[in-house]
């Protein structure tokens, strides 16, 4: 029997509570308005004088990273623009590239022990699904990672502001970015294949946590939450927390400042009884973990069991059957038919660059080739005294606002609230997400 879509419908009613369409494809290449495409063309044309932006081909960034910064800052380009330099600017100073490039592969493990994981399996509409436990986050877990963190090996160099424990947790962010979400966009058994996939799903398992370990985990996971916002924007969707205790009120006041309004609009916190009906509504069962109601044979800690269809699909090559654990990247083969997949990292400060496997090229098909050029202004997409005023409008930009003072909250005044909203309630919050 079908599971009942009045879940689904409430999760996208909420999501579009902003008057709009803002969930995918909506916003993405294939389901632009006339106003995001011009914002798009604009934003590549001030990039340009910037020496920001290289149309290629390739170009130097592709349409579909443009567009996260476009959505992340409401299409605004002034904003979008601060926010991109300064991520630019960042990787710039952190090496990004080196470090995802020679990481050390014990050290990339441990981490990705501590953060969500990819199951190998994709959502109903094509994006990976992740998994988070946090009850394996304990105050000594969390020490003795930061303690190896500073040890980690890596050939990159740092700005030295980016702690070595959030360095290493970016090279999950590029293995998503870079390996995770290009897999799952050259994969053609989806609706809207002609549109990339640029998110993640995720389900984050909060049972069994105390109180008192989601307060030894607040600077950790905020750090790490506001970091990631700010460099890696409109990489998450559809968020759905499961097993919430009875406190959890309290820790998602918090929790919920961490993020941007859109994002916090995808956070859906499930009860008992909400689980099974609303992953299914979203994931075919054959993709949703055992532990959840699902048929999938995937736990915590497991390296990612792939969609059969994956397996097909790719020619393996030196061996290999799946994926390796590590740092793996996708890159163009010399005729252009095909990606090639690339482990790299380091064992023992000895790198790798070892191919995988190959995938044939399926993105974007051939009727809608997307150019990756700068905006043609003769095109009519964008008039030419409508992409000046989008530029003088940036060269405007005033000075970067101040950050807001951080709030300091007590341990024991976190607890006396937590205590105090549990009192005044004892009911697990519902699917629809608590508004920001």
């Amino acid at each position: 029997m079908a599971p009942s879509l009045d879940l689904a419908q409430k999760v996208k009613s909420a999501v579009s509570a902003a008057g709009h369409e803002v969930g995918y494809p909506h916003g993405h290449l294939g389901h632009l308005s006339e106003t995001e495409e011009a914002a798009l063309a604009g934003f590549k044309a001030f990039l340009v004088e910037k020496d920001m932006y290289t149309a290629g081909p390739p170009p130097s960034h592709d349409d579909q990273t443009l567009l996260r910064f476009l959505r992340a800052r409401k299409w605004v380009i002034p904003d979008a623009f601060k926010q991109f330099s300064e991520t630019e600017e960042w990787r710039k100073l952190n090496h990004l590239d080196v470090l995802y490039d020679t990481i050390d592969l014990e050290a990339y493990d441990s981490t990705r022990r501590l953060y969500p994981q990819w199951t190998g399996r994709r959502d109903r509409r094509g994006i990976p699904i992740y998994l988070f436990e946090i009850r394996h986050l304990d105050s000594k877990t969390v020490a003795e990672y930061e303690k190896k963190a500073d040890e980690t090996y890596s050939k990159a160099h740092t700005d030295g502001s980016t702690s070595s424990k959030l360095l290493r947790l970016f090279a999950l962010y590029e293995n998503l970015t870079r390996f995770a979400q290009p897999l799952c966009t050259e994969l053609p058994d989806r609706d809207n294949a002609r549109t990339p996939i640029t998110l993640s799903t995720n389900i984050v398992d909060v049972s069994g946590v105390s109180l008192r370990q989601f307060w030894n985990l607040k600077s950790h996971m905020q750090a790490a939450s506001q970091l990631a916002t700010a460099h890696y924007p409109e990489t998450l969707d559809r968020i759905f927390i499961i097993g919430a205790p009875y406190f959890f009120s309290t820790v998602w006041g918090w929790i919920k400042r961490w993020f941007d309004p859109i994002t916090v609009s995808k956070i859906f916190i499930l009860s008992a009884a909400e689980v099974k009906p609303t992953l299914e509504a979203f994931i075919d069962p054959k993709n949703i973990p055992k532990g959840y109601g699902g048929e999938l044979e995937f736990k915590f800690f497991d390296q990612p069991n792939l969609d059969p269809y994956i397996k097909e699909r790719a020619t393996w090559e030196n061996g290999h059957t799946e994926f390796p654990l590590g740092p793996l990247y996708w890159r163009p083969s010399d005729d252009g038919t095909k990606l090639e997949c690339l482990a790299v990292g380091s064992i023992g400060q000895v790198q790798r660059n070892e191919l995988v496997c190959t995938l044939p090229k399926a993105f974007p098909p051939e009727e809608v080739k997307v150019e990756a050029a700068a905006p043609e202004l003769a095109s009519g997409t964008v008039e030419a005294d409508a992409v000046a005023e989008v530029v003088e409008g940036v060269q405007n930009l005033s000075v970067i606002e101040e950050e807001p003072k951080k709030e300091v909250i007590s341990e024991k005044v976190f607890e006396a609230e937590a205590e105090s909203k549990a009192a005044a309630t004892t009911t697990a919050p519902t699917t629809m997400p608590v508004s920001a």
